[in-house]
């Protein structure tokens, strides 16, 4: 997802004056062809996130189209301040992009993984809120973020991840994207979880059971009409991200679940309510968080109950 976004970003650049890159000190071997290439519009402000966003704003204010990259802690959080005022409440064009979404920094430690970043942005008024889960999405995301005004927050994985969807795919910010039909169980993902929806709907299909997967690029705004209609359908959902349980994808979801007034059977996986104590690579947190190989939870259970736990025995 890294590359594709600094490729889209290059494409843009040389076709408009107005866009401008700003990075805290971070980025090496990713951002250097758009520095030689547009030394002008490039600016390295050192370890220093707080000005970066100040002179985005600035920029933003004086006409360009300003992208901010850096590890999403840094760039979420350490600048949240600068973020609240000088962005989303002056509604200045400043796209801050993360990347690192979840655990991907996982030897990195605590410091360096995002699983607070969704609910912390989408709780900013005006802010659009992104969270692309392959290169095509990426793209999409990217092409659209010079039309729209205001603050868009983009999340990022980090490198290498499969596209999962087909080059030809297309869709607009805040909209869904269903990227396979099942009639026993919904699959909602965002971000870095996309491919491992994949990964579960093919086991699923193996063990006789179809998915409606559910790709979700924007979690604010979120598509209402595409959650609204699989609540109609009156079939278990889920929903699955690298992300803390509060306040994201699940989060977005259960509100409009509570909102509709329909009785639905509904569970959130994600990361609970803890940081990690775990170091090792990505993989590694991902099984200690339990985020791959859970597919019992969704699997009907043997034994016969009506309780909140076996909420999935009568898939």
């Amino acid at each position: 997802m890294r590359s594709t976004f600094v490729k889209c970003l290059i494409e843009q650049a040389k076709a408009d004056e107005r866009i401008f890159l700003i990075t805290p000190d971070l980025g090496y071997s990713v951002l250097e062809e758009f520095a030689n290439l547009f030394p002008n519009r490039f600016l390295n402000v050192g370890i220093a996130e707080q000005n970066a966003i100040g002179i985005a704003s600035g920029l933003a204010l004086s006409g360009k189209i300003v992208y901010v990259y850096s590890i999403i802690p840094f760039i979420t959080m350490r600048c949240f301040e600068q973020i609240r005022v000088d962005v989303a409440y002056m509604e200045t064009n400043v796209r801050i992009v993360g990347v690192g979404a979840g655990l991907s920094y996982g030897p990195q430690g605590a410091t360096h993984h995002a699983i607070e970043d969704i609910a912390i942005m989408r709780s900013l008024p005006n802010m659009t809120v992104c969270c692309p889960g392959d290169p095509v999405e990426v793209r999409n995301i990217m092409e659209q973020s010079l039309s729209i005004n205001g603050p868009i927050y983009i999340r990022l994985g980090r490198n290498g991840e499969a596209s999962i969807h087909n080059d030809n795919v297309k869709f607009k910010i805040g909209q869904a994207i269903k990227v396979s039909e099942g009639k026993d169980l919904v699959l909602f993902t965002t971000s870095n979880m996309l491919e491992q929806g994949e990964i579960w709907v093919k086991k699923l299909r193996e063990k006789g059971k179809s998915v409606t997967h559910i790709s979700m690029p924007t979690i604010k705004p979120i598509d209402k009409s595409i959650i609204n209609e699989v609540i109609e359908l009156g079939v278990p959902i889920i929903s699955l991200e690298e992300h803390s349980i509060i306040g994201g994808l699940g989060s977005a979801i259960s509100e409009i679940i509570a909102e509709s007034g329909k009785a639905v059977n509904f569970k959130r996986i994600g990361i609970n309510d803890s940081y990690s104590h775990y170091v090792g690579n990505h993989e590694f947190l991902r099984s200690k968080f339990g985020l791959e190989d859970i597919l019992e939870e969704v699997l009907p259970c043997e034994r016969k109950s009506t309780s909140t736990i076996d909420l999935y025995t009568n898939i």
